[in-house]
Formats: structure tokens, sequence, C-alpha cells
């Protein structure tokens, strides 16, 4: 990758994992339901003025917009609200974590739906020390019997589970332009929490606070809409697989914000967890495994062997 595009991993890395501090402070204002509302409505509304701007138009099909509505379900409307209503348990922090295991259950789906993305043992590898890395989070909440703790952090996985099938749904949207896809999900998602929003939180009937204003505005600007144009950006130009390590700095830029911002308690579970989740990715990946094998290939013993990772 060049210098330009490690500068936009971690800037995209500080703009996702700046999310979880913005839902924190949301969540001192205003309800689960109203924070994903605003969140994806106020985001629509600034892609459909980027859409006015840049000139071009929504696609009118009946196929394409049911796409959009379960993308805006699967990618947004779900698992914002199952993340949201984690960190009224969790820290930042640690549902940052639970985000990451995004990518593991992504190459496990990836493997039963689609012809071009199967399990190797390096996969499997990395599976299985991510998961282990989230099992240690979630031991210490679920040894003593079932706790809002622990209720939060399955909730998390839950979405990291919908987050993962969206990435691979979302290979159907090729043929539009990354403006328009993010321009209709998002408009799709709003259509699906606004009744949701009406009947149970009722919105107008809430005081507005500055404190909570700057947090949906941060969620909304920061977090959502240049997220995702930096977001594209950086699969234009690095490809899919480098986007992976957004994954592995993310959680890092969730808990320096947390512990910085909102004092938040570092646990030792949360490092060993995060850890463990890291070197998954890190294997998943691929290029740590990569280089260990080219080092290798210097070694004499190891001439002539065979690589059994890839199998």
């Amino acid at each position: 990758m060049k210098n330009v595009d490690w500068l936009k991993l971690a800037a995209l890395s500080v703009l996702w994992g700046g999310t979880f501090l913005f839902q924190s402070l949301s969540l001192r204002a205003f309800p689960i339901l109203t924070i994903v509302f605003f969140r994806v409505f106020f985001s629509a509304i600034m892609f459909w003025l980027l859409l006015l701007a840049t000139g071009r138009r929504m696609p009118t099909g009946r196929r394409v917009w049911r796409d959009f509505l379960i993308m805006g379900l699967i990618n947004n409307a779900l698992p914002f609200s199952l993340i949201t209503w984690e960190q009224t348990h969790v820290e930042g922090g640690i549902a940052s974590i639970m985000n990451a295991v995004t990518s593991c259950f992504a190459v496990i789906l990836a493997h039963f739906l689609t012809r071009d993305e199967k399990l190797t043992r390096r996969k499997v590898a990395g599976v299985v020390i991510g998961f282990f890395g989230a099992y240690v989070l979630l031991q210490p909440e679920l040894s003593g019997g079932v706790s809002m703790r622990g209720l939060g952090q399955m909730a998390g996985l839950t979405a990291s589970l919908s987050l993962a099938l969206a990435g691979i749904f979302g290979k159907r949207f090729r043929e539009q332009t990354t403006l328009v896809t993010a321009t209709g999900m998002l408009t799709s998602s709003s259509l699906l929490m606004l009744p949701l929003v009406l009947i149970f939180d009722r919105p107008w009937t809430l005081a507005w606070t500055q404190s909570g204003a700057g947090a949906i505005a941060g969620l909304v600007t920061l977090s959502t809409v240049v997220a995702y144009l930096l977001y594209f950006s950086v699969l234009r130009s690095a490809g899919a697989t480098n986007l992976l390590l957004v994954t592995l700095l993310m959680p890092v830029s969730a808990h320096i914000l947390g512990a910085t911002l909102l004092g938040e308690a570092l646990y030792v579970t949360s490092v060993i967890g995060m850890a463990l989740i890291m070197l998954g990715l890190s294997i998943i990946d691929g290029r740590v495994v990569a280089r260990v094998r080219a080092w290798r290939t210097v070694v004499p013993s190891a001439a002539g062997t065979r690589d059994p990772w890839e199998e």
C-alpha cells in the first residue's frame, strides 16, 4: 500500500473507533432506537445532498430497492440497534472488540455462500483463535449465570454476524456506484427505523441537550458519512484485503478514546481477548503467515517442504 492509504486506514480506524465514543455520549441523552434513527436518517440526507450535487440519479427498479431494503436491515438497522443496546451494559472498548469478530464470521459465511472464498487451514486457524478471544471476553460474564453484561456482549456478537452477512450480500451492488449504494441503504434503513421510533420512543417528546446533539452530529458526520466515503476510497485504492487492517486498528482507537475521554476501565480480559482476536485476524489476513513462509524458504532444512496452511 501507498503511504496515503496507510493514513486513510489510520483515519478510518479512528472514525469508526469514535462510533463507540459518540454512542456512549448519545445514550446519556437519547434512547436506543432514536439514536439509530438519527444516525441513519441524517446520514441519508447528507448522502442525498451529495448525490444531487454530483448530478447522479438513484435507480428505480423494484429489485434493486428490495436489495437496498435488505442491506439497510442487516448492515444498519439491526446491527446498529444491537450495538447501541450493547453499550448500555458494556464499555465502548469492549463493544469494539466484539465488533472485530465480524471478519471471523465473514470467513465462515463466505465459505458457504460464495464460490471463490473457501476456507483454508490458515483461515480456520485464524477463525478459531479469533473466536477464542471472544470467549475470553464472554467467559467471566457468563460463568456465574446470565448477566446483562454477558447478554450485551452476545448482542454485539449477533451484530457482528449481521454485518458479516451484509458484507457478502453487498457484493451484488458492484454495478452501482458507492454513493448510490450508501444512499439507497441508509434511506431504506431510515424507513425501517421510522415506525419503531414513532411507536416506542416518541422523539418529539425528548429534550434535546447540547452534548446530546453534538454526539449525534459526530456520529452522523464523522463516524458514518465521512467514514463511508473514506472506506470506499480505501477499497478502490488498496483493495478489500487491506481493509481488513481497519478491523485490527479500530478496537485500539476505541479503547484509547474511551479511556482518555470517558474514563473507561481497561480490563485484563479485554487486553487478552483483543490480542487473541487481532492475532486471529492477522492470520486470516495472511500477511503474517506469508512472511513466516518467506523466512522459512531461506532455511535449508525447509527447502522443498510443502506448506499445509493454504490447503
